[in-house]
C-alpha cells in the first residue's frame, strides 16, 4: 500500500496566479534596482502597509496582502548577493529537545555530530521548539502578521516546515533536519555538485580534482550562486501523482540559501497570506484523513516549496520546469540557482536514478524518510 495521492491545491482563479508572475518580477529585480532602505526604516515607516486581513477573503485582496507582504519583507531582509559572497557558515536544526537533554536520541547524537565533524568552522544551533519560536518572535517583531501566521498553524509539522525557510530568510545558511546525516562536508557540495565523474577501472563514479582545483570550483560557484536545492523525487512513471506531490520533486529537509534570497521571500509571503487566509475563513484545522498529508504538502511542504523554486528559476529562463532538471546527474546552475541531483540529498533510496552513500555526490543522508507520516507513507521508487 502506497501514500495517498498527492494533489495539488486549488490556489485561486487566474488573478491569484497573475499576481504571483507579478510577485516574481518584483522580488527579482527589486534585488538590484530597488532604492536602499535600511532594516531600521522598515521597522518604523509606514511603506506599503498590508491591506485588513478581512481582505483575505476575497481574490484580488489575497493578491494586494501577498504583494505588500513581500515589499515589507524585502526591505527587512534585502537580497545582496554582490556584497555577500559567501554562505553563512552556519547550521540550523530544530527538535522538541537539545543534545543536553537525556531525551534527545543517540541517533540524532550520531547524526548531528557528523554535521559538526565534517563543517569546520561553522556554528552549529540545534534549537528546542520554544526557542525556534522565540527567535522568529524576534527576527520578525516588525511583521507582527508573519508571526501571527507561524503562531495559528495547528500542527507542529506546519510550524516546522515554516521554521526552515523563516530562519534561511532572515539568516542563512544551512537548514537540515535533525534526522539528516552529513555524509560530506558543505564545500564538497560546491566542488562535486557541479563537477564531472570519471569512471575507475573498478567501475566506479570519482571526482578527480587536486586540493587548489576544488577550492577554486567551490569559491566560483559559491560567489555566483544564493540557493542550493536538491531532488527528492524524480518517478519517471506514469502513475507519479499517486506518490507524490509534483513530478520533479525538491526536497526541504536540506537547503542552502544565503540571507534574503527570493524565493524563500516568495514562500514566506504566500505561506503567511494563506494561513492567514484560513484562520480568516475558519479553515485552519487539517482533516482528519489522509487528506491532510497533501494539505500539509501544498501548504508548507515540498509541494510548495518546489512550485516557488521553479517560478523563480522561471522568472530567470522562463519556462523551466521540470523537463529542465528530470534525470540529472552532477548539479545544474540556472541563474544563482544550483540544482543537485537525487543523489545528493536522497542517496541509499535505490531507486529513481539515485545512487549509494558512498557517491561523490552523495551529500546528505535522510535517515527515517518523513518521520512524521505513517511508515507506509513514507517513500516510494520511481
Amino acid at each position: 500500500m502506497g501514500p495517498p495521492r498527492q494533489t495539488k491545491l486549488k490556489r485561486g482563479p487566474i488573478l491569484i496566479a497573475l499576481g504571483v508572475v507579478f510577485l516574481l518580477y518584483l522580488l527579482v529585480h527589486s534585488a538590484t534596482s530597488a532604492p536602499e532602505t535600511s532594516a531600521s526604516s522598515a521597522r518604523t515607516g509606514n511603506h506599503n502597509a498590508l491591506p485588513p486581513l478581512d481582505d483575505l477573503k476575497s481574490d484580488t485582496g489575497i493578491v494586494s496582502f501577498q504583494l505588500s507582504m513581500a515589499r515589507r519583507l524585502q526591505r527587512l531582509f534585502p537580497y545582496e548577493p554582490a556584497l555577500h559572497k559567501k554562505y553563512p557558515r552556519t547550521i540550523w536544526q530544530t527538535w522538541k529537545y537539545t543534545p543536553s537533554n537525556s531525551r534527545f536520541s543517540s541517533k540524532f547524537h550520531r547524526a548531528t555530530e557528523a554535521w559538526t565533524r565534517l563543517n569546520e568552522g561553522y556554528t552549529h544551533e540545534i534549537l528546542d521548539d520554544n526557542t525556534a519560536a522565540s527567535l522568529i518572535r524576534q527576527l520578525y517583531a516588525s511583521v507582527p502578521e508573519v508571526v501571527d501566521a507561524y503562531f495559528a498553524m495547528p500542527k507542529p509539522i506546519l510550524r516546522a516546515d515554516f521554521f526552515r525557510y523563516l530562519i534561511l530568510l532572515a539568516r542563512g545558511g544551512v537548514y537540515s533536519d535533525i534526522d539528516t546525516t552529513a555524509l560530506k562536508g558543505v564545500s564538497k557540495w560546491f566542488s562535486n555538485g557541479v563537477s564531472d565523474v570519471v569512471v575507475d577501472e573498478n567501475g566506479d563514479d570519482k571526482i578527480t580534482l587536486t586540493d587548489e582545483k576544488a577550492a577554486e570550483i567551490a569559491k566560483t560557484i559559491e560567489s555566483a550562486t544564493g540557493l542550493i536545492v536538491g531532488i527528492e523525487a524524480d518517478p519517471d512513471r506514469p502513475d507519479w501523482h499517486d506518490w507524490y506531490a509534483r513530478r520533479v520533486q525538491f526536497c526541504q529537509w536540506t537547503i542552502l540559501a544565503k540571507k534574503g534570497h527570493p524565493a524563500l521571500l516568495q514562500i514566506v509571503s504566500h505561506i503567511t497570506t494563506e494561513t492567514l487566509r484560513r484562520k480568516v475563513m475558519g479553515t485552519l484545522d487539517l482533516p482528519k484523513t489522509k487528506e491532510a498529508g497533501s494539505q500539509v504538502m501544498d501548504w508548507t511542504g515540498p509541494g510548495i516549496w518546489t512550485d516557488t523554486v521553479f517560478e523563480y528559476l522561471s522568472s530567470i529562463e522562463p519556462n523551466t520546469d521540470w523537463h529542465n532538471v528530470t534525470g540529472i546527474r552532477q548539479g545544474k546552475v540556472i541563474g544563482d540557482v544550483v540544482v543537485l541531483p537525487i543523489t545528493s540529498f536522497s542517496p541509499g533510496v535505490g531507486t529513481m536514478g539515485a545512487l549509494g552513500l558512498d557517491h561523490p555526490r552523495a551529500f546528505v543522508y535522510h535517515i527515517f524518510e518523513g518521520s512524521w507520516k505513517p511508515a507506509n507513507e513514507r517513500h516510494v521508487g520511481g
